[in-house]
């Protein structure tokens, strides 16, 4: 089962460089990135309505949400602060050095994600050898963009 997991998130992965390059071409198209990004998030949004319709689930309850802890909240913000960075990078870096770029900020983050176990991760203290893959990425960021 971790397999299907794996591939899924690297199918995920795959699909982030041409995000950013159809979101930069749809920025130019509507002359704003904040505009693209608006766009993207509502034909996401219509997709995700139907597909929550496909897997009629019933909501949970008003208390029940109203329990949930305020920073669940912000994950729409976080992802539209995401779309909207690519769009206006993407056309200056390069599809190459973005995702470099990005992959060591997720990398980065998630070191410290683990090692403080927020936002309901479990606790992985950073290790010598997490330190030393993580200056590695950043070693592959500086490679891709200078070479």
């Amino acid at each position: 089962m971790v397999a299907l997991y794996l591939l899924f998130a690297f199918v995920a992965g795959a699909m982030i460089p041409f995000q950013a390059g159809v979101n930069a071409q749809l920025a130019h198209w509507v002359q704003s990135p904040v505009r693209a990004a608006f766009v993207s998030f509502v034909v996401g949004t219509i997709a995700l309505l139907v597909l929550s319709i496909a897997i009629w689930k019933p909501l949970p309850s008003g208390s029940r949400i109203a329990d949930a802890p305020w920073w669940v909240w912000v994950g729409g913000l976080l992802g539209a602060f995401y779309v909207a960075g690519s769009i206006v990078t993407a056309p200056r870096l390069g599809a190459s050095v973005l995702i470099a770029a990005v992959i060591a900020g997720q990398s980065l983050a998630s070191l410290l994600v683990d090692h403080y176990g927020w936002v309901g991760f479990r606790e992985h203290h950073v290790t010598p050898g997490r330190a030393a893959g993580m200056a590695l990425v950043l070693a592959g960021v500086a490679l891709v963009r200078f070479f």
